[in-house]
């Protein structure tokens, strides 16, 4: 390395954390930026991500910006009123760049990739596609100019923590022993036992640690580390329920200065989705009503701003009512006083993978609770997803038409959405289109190492794709639930292919926690909770025993009906007897219980089973 280049790197560097710590000091005090200028709107001729745009960039001997934002998001539009709108910045791009503006909820290719820089994220590539520079966040005009112009003085790539190469994945499927341990020491150490959330600026519910702390407290209900895991998922779940609009319901993303007190105002159904689901499971496992109130306070909002009239959901909803303007004082109001001054924009597109995910939280919400109108309205969600996102080997399309589709992504939560579906319903359509979403998953996402799915297919595109961590952790436990239901070997194989990912020592250690691969790790090592109803689907004393099963507390768990006129189970691998009467059986580690005529007395049984004192 020459000294310039040295020298280059350092100041990069400097701007890099000096531009992150002004932007984490105006999140903190909840201030906006004075504009440095406000230049003709457009100044920047803004292009679609394309690999022709590569293509042009290295006949031009011109770099690629790519601004990756969200529509939703307040820095994202503070950056886009302030520093692309200065003229020096604008000139600058015009000179040395081709710009490409993406929406990183219509590109999970794109988002997933660069999901820890952002939004807004800035990347520069080199034309054949080399990552430059990778920033985080809000950049400011004068930092912006100094970083364009040190990129094109030294265009040396920078070397990044998460662009470490792998020599070979994993082996085996199995977590090694030393791996597992830092895992779960992190799982901990990374706690904040003041203030719940993890021990970092921001604060939210982060939905793997909440959902294992909340299964390690069940499972393990009488250790040192349950009651640990148990403190750790209700200091997190009540730090959180600051964070619920009082006025419309719904969850905000997240609080700044490591407290509950500062959120960020946007509303995404990811957060809506997770945070209902996790709700209604720590309702069930945990017993409290405050809970309970939470999961509905967030379908509240859920219902009454993003649901569209054909029962799908939409996006987000804006941090800003006015785009770049703090909106602390304004969702300080009640509905009635905000109405007055105008609503937030929504995203009203309708993305598959969305629709999963909410599916998947309104089937939480109804086993919490048993009313009819939550697995309803997942019913018509899915039905609407199926009806317009389905492609015809039986995967999901993101959006009416994909820029560069289909993603991992939507198939992966369609396909966990339509057997939980199933676990609750009994009915096998939805296991056979949950079936179809799992082939497609296979035959079109599989990484050239045979370890991990990638994001998008591999067609020879400027960035060849990866796989990433959080859907390979979605992959892996949506294998290995379809591979109990059905029995398919082949399920198993591909559940294993993504944990061969996953266990990779430097993908595991990855993240300052992770949590997720803790979970995925134990599902696919132990069966899940096995009850099983056999009686006539129109015989009362079934369906009580059925919803007496629909209401067991857990993540992991494996419920069928079998009605004898339906045929055997998809799975067969337990002879049920036939009684005169309904019956429900509870196994575990390949043992069946005797048969259960009362729904109570079967889930008592099922929790004496599935719960392992150490």
């Amino acid at each position: 390395m020459t000294a310039r280049s040295a020298i280059r790197i350092v100041a990069l560097l400097v701007l890099a954390l000096a531009s992150s710590a002004q932007a984490a000091r105006m999140n903190s005090k909840s201030e906006s930026p004075s504009p440095a200028f406000t230049g003709a709107q457009g100044a920047i001729q803004w292009e679609e991500w394309s690999d022709e745009a590569f293509a042009r960039a290295k006949r031009e001997k011109r770099y690629i910006l790519l601004d990756l934002e969200a529509v939703w998001c307040h820095w994202c539009h503070v950056m886009e009123e302030t520093t692309y709108r200065d003229t020096k910045v604008a000139q600058a791009i015009a000179k040395s760049y081709i710009a490409l503006k993406v929406d990183q909820d219509a590109r999970p290719d794109l988002s997933r990739r660069y999901d820890e820089y952002g939004w807004p994220a800035t990347v520069v590539f080199a034309p054949d596609g080399t990552e430059i520079v990778k920033r985080r966040g809000y950049i400011p005009p004068e930092r912006m100019r100094i970083l364009l112009d040190a990129i094109v003085a030294d265009p040396s790539p920078l070397k990044y923590r998460d662009q470490a190469s792998i020599d070979a994945y994993s082996a085996t499927h199995v977590l090694a022993e030393p791996v597992r341990k830092q895992l779960a020491q992190r799982f901990a150490t990374t706690h904040d036992f003041k203030l719940g959330g993890l021990d970092q600026d921001q604060k939210y519910l982060d939905r793997d640690t909440v959902e294992y702390a909340l299964e390690l407290s069940r499972r393990q209900s009488t250790t040192k580390t349950a009651r640990q895991a148990e403190k750790i998922a209700r200091q997190d779940l009540d730090g959180a329920l600051a964070l619920i609009d009082p006025a419309w319901g719904g969850m905000y993303q997240y609080s700044t200065d490591r407290d509950w007190k500062h959120p960020h105002f946007e509303k995404l159904l990811q957060i809506q989705a997770d945070h209902l689901r996790l709700y209604a499971l720590g309702y069930m496992i945990l017993g409290d009503p405050a809970y309970l109130k939470a999961a509905k306070d967030i379908h509240r909002y859920v219902g009454g701003f993003l649901m569209s009239p054909d029962g799908a959901f939409y996006v987000s909803q804006d941090a800003d009512l006015v785009r770049g303007e703090h909106s602390g004082e304004y969702f300080s109001l009640g509905d009635a006083a905000r109405r007055k001054l105008g609503v937030p924009a929504i995203d009203r597109h309708l993305y598959a993978r969305e629709q999963g995910w909410m599916v998947q939280a309104l089937v939480q919400l109804y086993s919490a609770t048993l009313e009819e109108q939550y697995l309803e309205q997942a019913q018509a969600a899915a039905t609407w997803t199926v009806e317009h996102r389905l492609l015809p080997d039986g995967g999901f399309a993101h959006d009416e038409k994909d820029a560069s589709g289909p993603y991992l992504d939507d198939s992966v939560a369609m396909g966990r959405a339509l057997l939980a579906l199933y676990s609750v319903t009994g009915e096998r359509n939805w296991l056979a289109r949950a079936e179809d979403a799992a082939r497609f998953v296979r035959k079109s996402f599989i990484g050239a190492a045979n370890a991990g799915y990638t994001t998008v297919a591999d067609r020879g595109q400027i960035l060849k794709p990866t796989p990433q961590i959080d859907e390979n952790i979605a992959a892996a436990r949506f294998f290995n639930l379809i591979a109990r239901y059905t029995g398919d070997d082949q399920y198993r194989a591909d559940a294993k292919r993504a944990m061969r990912y996953l266990v990779t020592r430097e993908v595991a250690l990855l993240r300052r926690t992770e949590a997720g691969i803790l979970i995925a790790d134990a599902e696919t090592g132990t069966d899940p909770t096995h009850l099983t109803i056999v009686g006539r689907k129109d015989d009362p004393a079934a369906q009580d025993l059925f919803q007496a099963a629909v209401r067991y507390p857990s993540a992991y768990r494996r419920i069928e009906w079998l009605d004898r006129r339906e045929g055997p189970l998809p799975n067969p691998d337990v002879q049920y007897p036939e009684f005169a009467r309904a019956a429900g059986f509870v196994c575990t580690a390949g043992a069946c219980s005797l048969p259960q005529f009362s729904g109570a007395d079967m889930i008592a049984l099922a929790t004496r089973l599935d719960t392992a004192p150490q």
